[in-house]
């Protein structure tokens, strides 16, 4: 599924699977803009 063009906004996105999920949409060719607790789990 390509998602060229998409933005997407994952909340919990610094680990488990907010950070799975996240990884997927950006390969599949989304923008992606995590969120997450601490700046830590994302950076």
């Amino acid at each position: 599924m390509s998602l060229e063009g998409r933005g997407v906004v994952v909340t919990g996105g610094g680990r488990g699977i907010g950070r799975a999920v996240a990884r997927r949409l950006a390969e599949n060719g989304a923008a992606v803009v995590v969120s997450a607790r601490t700046t830590d789990e994302i950076e």
